[in-house]
């Protein structure tokens, strides 16, 4: 099978991916393919369509700030508007045409010798890009807990990113497994559906209300004056800006939501059994913070059992909690979340002397502002290592990181350079001060999250405001990397020195 030669493959086409092919066809790179593994766009908005699935940051923040939508029906934009908003986006900037669908990539392998990557698809389709922009993001690898006797189970059972809308859910005993932000979102629309529904739940969130609102006809037309877009966005943007003092700077001051979130859970569970085990015993942010207005009203309901404690196993029909008690079922429904710290899942990247990103990033993932690699040169990671979010839009930060990539291809470009490769040193002294902070944030209170890895790092999230990461990734720094010119290629065989020419009118 013959390779397709381009400039640029960017891996995905979700919010990420697509944002790098918008920018980078603006500033002029053309010559670009967008490898995507499913067939149809969309990314984490095409995957996960369980009933309720909606985003917990408001609508006219979630969005591309280059294409701002003034039709989202409601502050906070439920799934099918957020994937037919990606859609839209795709036909504006004609990105069709540029997506290689059911291009599962297996691996990436840089050749030294001609500073370019091989680009490898299970199928056996082949790439060959001089730059490498891996844009498959943190939530497209389904987290199933290895459960004792799952494999025994003769019922129904899915992840909630792999919904199975066919299931016969009806006047059915279901049991669902994880209270993360997918699972808060679904429980309120099984919960009067279900004969039975017991949920299994291993530490409870923070939630606070949804501050959720329907947009009137009125407002939809304000939004469609740039003016009032701008300044809405604005608004939302410094708002959750702020939010970022009681993160990293200060997490006394989340004492005020910790107070709001528990008067909401005493407003809707009167039973105090079932509030004491729907009560946080870690401080507030340490773990993700969720937001609804129905899950406490439907776990106080008569058909719904809080579990606690665990499961010890999974039987052939049903299964059995810490308790010893064994839950008959029908169905067990994952809400599990997503292994974050899986950033390449079973592709592999092969870089400089054969180092293997993956096996690099096992025991603990860094990168450079969480996008570039020592030994990976031309290869830009967007939504890296510790670029998440606690407090405003992930959008923000991808366009920072896809600014950014497009500023080194500039670079590149303008001094007849190969390939850049960030420093060592300067990666390794940037990593150490940004855990350095973490540590004095309220992701280190004690707790256990997602956003650690397997050796307590917060490998997760960035430590500051979004503001300062713009600025540190607003222009490309080439002091900050290694540059290589291509190398001159030898001659097969030794070439003759030219004869002296006799030119009339003298020797020269």
């Amino acid at each position: 099978m013959i390779a397709e030669r381009v400039r640029v493959v960017v891996l995905g086409s979700g919010f990420a991916g697509l944002a790098a092919a918008i920018k980078l066809r603006e500033a002029g790179y053309d010559d670009l393919v967008i490898l995507e593994r499913a067939d149809a766009i969309g990314g984490t908005w095409r995957d996960n369509h369980y009933p309720g699935c909606a985003c917990d940051v408001p609508a006219h923040l979630y969005s591309y700030s280059f294409a701002p939508n003034p039709d989202w029906s409601q502050a906070f934009a439920p799934q099918p508007e957020i994937r037919a908003y990606i859609e839209r986006c795709a036909r504006r900037y004609r990105l069709h045409g540029l997506v290689r669908f059911g291009a599962e990539v297996v691996s990436a392998e840089l050749d030294e010798a001609s500073a370019t990557w091989t680009v490898r698809a299970a199928d056996g389709r082949t790439w060959i890009a001089d730059v490498v922009i891996a844009a498959t993001g943190g939530l497209s690898r389904p987290a199933v807990p290895a459960l004792p006797g799952l494999e025994r189970f003769t019922g129904r059972r899915w992840h909630s990113a792999a919904w199975d809308h066919d299931a016969p859910l009806d006047g059915k005993r279901v049991a669902v497994v994880g209270t993360g932000a997918s699972a808060i979102q679904f429980v309120p629309k099984l919960v009067p559906r279900v004969e039975r529904l017991h949920l299994f739940q291993r530490t409870p969130p923070w939630v606070l209300p949804r501050p959720d609102h329907t947009f009137s006809a009125v407002e939809k037309a304000l939004f469609r004056v740039p003016a009032v877009r701008w300044l809405y966005r604005a608004r939302l943007y410094w708002g959750h800006e702020l939010r970022a003092v009681p993160f990293t700077l200060e997490p006394r001051l989340l004492a005020l939501a910790q107070r709001v979130a528990l008067g909401h859970l005493h407003r809707h569970v009167a039973d105090p059994a079932l509030r004491r085990k729907l009560t946080p015993d870690y401080v507030m942010g340490c773990k993700r913070i969720l937001m609804s207005n129905d899950y406490y009203p439907a776990l106080a309901r008569p058909n719904v059992e809080v579990v606690t404690g665990g499961i010890r196993e999974v039987t052939a029909g049903g299964v059995i909690g810490a308790d010893g008690v064994e839950r008959r079922v029908d169905a067990i429904v994952f809400g599990t979340g997503f292994d974050v710290h899986d950033y390449l899942g079973p592709m592999k990247i092969v870089g400089r002397g054969g180092v293997e990103l993956g096996a690099r990033w096992r025991a603990s993932a860094e990168a450079y502002l969480g996008t570039t690699v020592p030994e990976f040169p031309n290869l830009f990671v967007i939504v890296g290592p510790n670029t998440g979010l606690g407090h405003n839009s992930i959008i923000f930060m991808i366009e920072c990181q896809v600014r950014y990539a497009v500023s080194a291809l500039r670079a590149m470009d303008a001094g007849g350079y190969a390939t850049v490769e960030p420093r060592a040193d300067v990666t390794a002294r940037y990593n150490a001060r940004l855990q350095a902070r973490l540590a004095r944030t309220v992701w280190s209170t004690g707790c256990k999250s997602w956003y650690q890895d397997a050796r307590g790092r917060n490998t997760t999230l960035w430590p500051g405001a979004t503001a300062e990461f713009m600025a540190r990734t607003w222009r490309f720094d080439p002091a900050d990397y290694v540059m290589r010119r291509r190398e001159p290629v030898a001659p097969s065989r030794p070439v003759a020195p030219p004869r002296p020419v006799a030119i009339a009118g003298g020797r020269r």
